[in-house]
């Protein structure tokens, strides 16, 4: 007897491939099975989606070709995760298999049925000799506050999500430990997922994590998932995540689509940040998965009988105002924790007028000072700068020669360090020119400046600065280049909490998340580069950034105390009248919240209208363009065009990059629904226009639904 499996391979929307596969099998194969099957001159991993006993109508067995393989050991995806991912798909407007295959560990495409039985064997061997080892006693955990004890309360009970709004400082980690715990007392096979939006802030949060939970629980039943693993590290802890042996996973953006059989508990932390949305491949926002995956876990565990959910919680000091708005309308549950551990207060915030300070100066001489008495006191300094390199332009003023990518259409950095102008968008690289390339003029200079040239100033005005024990005081840098051998982040962080580094230099990287404990003193350089941009978030994003790092200041109220003095952030600002500084000076997200909320009301912009984006990659922006008013002007027969506002094309800020120009269309509607009912009419429709005349030289177009930049 023959069975006919649907099964879902790795193909993009714009392929025009079906969501799925048809192929032969003698095996009657349980949905959710990892099959390998032919595809084209290839043999390709795939997803069993169903098997019926008959083939499609008008469907010979010649017509078919037969499953190559099954990986067999390996128990199938349950369909709480099909869901999920079809759920994905659907909303985000891609290939079912493309966010199928995306969401498996990338190595497991290769494997055979013995390699992964190897594989598993291994593992299987691996648990065993850690289960020998004699478990060290468990970490005390700490004694809760009122409010933290409250928030715990509530999230056992809660039938909604969860917005945990505490202020930084205020204890949300040791919530997420203790209601982790909970969870997995509760239940011998539940498993909790931790998200961070960021791999460097996987280090700390792990460390906790694990010193909390080895000790009840076994060195193997964390793991982490992002994309900063080894891909056999990945599969590892996929593996351990899908069979269960994995209790808590911590990852970034990509964990939320990882196979928990057993997912009790979901944790968002800092869900404000725009790194949960991906900005490749299928678009997803991570943190809106989350929370569709605890409703689909809770409506498979309702039906099952019980007392079992699985809660998810999003926590933040300054939440998305999607997030805090669906709490205005009773959809989220929100809980306060306003106060932070040990009665410290939130730092004082000091506004330094640029239009009255010396003519170039990078930093202002009052907050050079400022931190000079602070290192001299043995307290730590932190100066963020969210731009890297040394600076973003090398010119001549002679010609007006810049820097120019002659790939992308954008300027290429100057990194001091290893002397080259260095592309971030293509990562084209070359050597610095010793003069000018078009006049030959010696004196090209730097325009602007990054966290290389922050760090190298800094270091000569502090050079004379002694720290207490009276060694010189000491300047380190923290972003992306910095960081990008393997362990240098730990390393780094390491001496950070030491005391061995007096001011740290850094990117948005820095500005969240971290528990540094001794530092008193926070510097915002260039606050006014989001205040006025373009894009309507921009506000929300500089509120949050400058917001996120004051909370780096005066976390240990004691050492504070010790000290004698308050902590404070200081925000260097050519506009100190903005009334955005008002309200960061009192602290108060929900005024800032109000006031933006208000505004984008009367624009109609989300959360009160609904958007996505046509993109289109082409050989020439002329090309890019007439696709999407191709696109644009085939819609006006389709379903629901009425409900639906169609702009016209425009390039991306950054039109070009790596000789691939790119162009954008905005879709906007008044209820998701009618978006929603448009872009999947609409779908079939662009799949046709890549056929025109017009659209000739388009390289790829892509749907982002609900986008974070316009």
């Amino acid at each position: 007897m023959a069975f006919w499996p649907n099964v879902v391979v790795a193909t993009p929307a714009h392929s025009g491939v079906g969501s799925s596969l048809t192929y032969r099998s003698e095996l009657s194969l349980t949905p959710g099975t990892l099959v390998r099957v032919p595809l084209g001159a290839r043999e390709v991993l795939g997803v069993v989606w169903d098997c019926p006993p008959q083939p499609p109508e008008g469907l010979t067995d010649a017509q078919t070709r037969a499953v190559a393989d099954v990986l067999v050991g390996l128990p199938p995806l349950n369909a709480r995760w099909r869901q999920l991912v079809k759920f994905a798909a659907q909303y985000y407007q891609r290939g079912l298999g493309e966010v199928a295959l995306a969401a498996l560990p990338p190595q497991l495409r290769d494997l055979s049925t013995v390699q992964l039985a190897r594989r598993l064997k291994k593992q299987e061997k691996a648990r065993g000799t850690a289960g020998d080892t004699t478990p060290s006693p468990p970490a005390s955990a700490p004694a809760l506050s009122d409010e933290q004890q409250t928030a715990l309360q509530t999230l056992d009970t809660a039938k909604a999500p969860v917005l945990l709004f505490g202020a930084t400082g205020s204890g949300k980690t040791e919530v997420y430990l203790q209601a982790t715990q909970q969870a997995l007392e509760a239940h011998t096979d539940a498993q909790v997922l931790v998200m961070v939006p960021e791999i460097n802030l996987t280090p700390q949060l792990e460390a906790r994590f694990r010193e909390r939970f080895e000790p009840l629980f076994g060195a193997d039943a964390l793991v982490c998932l992002h994309s900063g693993m080894t891909p056999a590290q990945r599969l590892a802890g996929w593996l351990a995540a899908h069979t269960g042996q994995a209790r808590i996973v911590l990852g970034t953006r990509m964990a939320v689509l990882a196979s928990l059989p057993g997912l009790r508990l979901i944790v968002v932390d800092e869900e404000h940040d725009p790194s949960y949305k991906s900005q490749e491949g299928a678009r997803y926002s991570a943190r809106d998965l989350a929370v569709y995956r605890a409703k689909v876990e809770n409506e498979a565990l309702s039906a099952q009988g019980g007392n079992a959910r699985c809660q998810v919680v999003l926590g933040s000091a300054t939440p998305s105002l999607e997030t805090w708005h669906a709490a205005d309308q009773g959809r989220y549950l929100r809980l306060s924790m306003p106060a932070r551990i040990g009665g410290g207060a939130l730092p004082r915030l000091r506004l330094v007028d640029m239009n009255h300070q010396p003519k170039g100066a990078v930093l202002a001489p009052p907050l050079v000072a400022a931190m000079a008495e602070r290192i001299a006191r043995g307290e730590q300094c932190m100066v963020l700068l969210n731009r890297r390199g040394y600076a973003p332009v090398l010119a001549c003023h002679d010609c007006g020669w810049k820097s120019a990518c002659p790939h992308c259409s954008a300027y290429r950095v100057f990194h001091k360090l290893d002397r080259t102008l260095r592309c971030h968008h293509c990562g084209f690289t070359e050597r610095v020119p010793r003069a000018c390339p078009d006049c030959g003029n010696l004196d090209i200079a730097p325009i602007g400046k990054g966290t290389e040239q922050l760090e190298e100033q800094l270091a000569g005005l502090l050079a004379n600065v002694q720290r207490p024990d009276g060694s010189p005081a000491r300047v380190a840098r923290m972003d992306a280049d910095s960081t990008r051998l393997k362990g240098s982040l730990e390393q780094q962080l390491a001496t950070m909490h030491s005391g061995e580094v007096d001011v740290l230099v850094g990117t948005q990287m820095i500005a969240k998340g971290h528990d540094f404990r001794r530092i008193t003193l926070v510097a915002g350089i260039n606050a006014d580069s989001g205040l006025f941009a373009s894009d309507y978030r921009a506000p929300e994003r500089l509120f949050a950034l400058l917001m996120q790092a004051g909370g780096r200041a005066g976390r240990d109220a004691a050492f504070v105390n010790s000290q004698g003095s308050a902590s404070e952030m200081w925000v260097q600002t050519w506009t100190p009248q903005h009334p955005l500084f008002d309200a960061l000076r009192r602290h108060d997200f929900p005024a800032f919240a109000a006031q933006q909320l208000a505004e984008r009301e009367n624009a109609g912009m989300p959360p009160f209208g609904h958007q996505a984006l046509l993109r289109a990659d082409a050989r020439s922006q002329q090309a890019a363009q007439a696709y999407l008013n191709a696109a644009a002007q085939a819609a006006d027969g389709l379903p629901h065009r009425d409900e639906i506002t169609l702009y016209p094309a425009v390039p991306l800020t950054i039109q070009r990059v790596a000789n691939v120009e790119r162009a954008q269309l905005l879709v906007e509607a008044s209820s998701r629904g009618a978006l929603q009912r448009f872009l999947s009419a609409w779908q079939p429709v662009l799949l046709e226009c890549r056929a025109l005349p017009q659209a000739r030289g388009l390289i790829r177009f892509a749907v982002d639904v609900d986008p974070l930049s316009i």
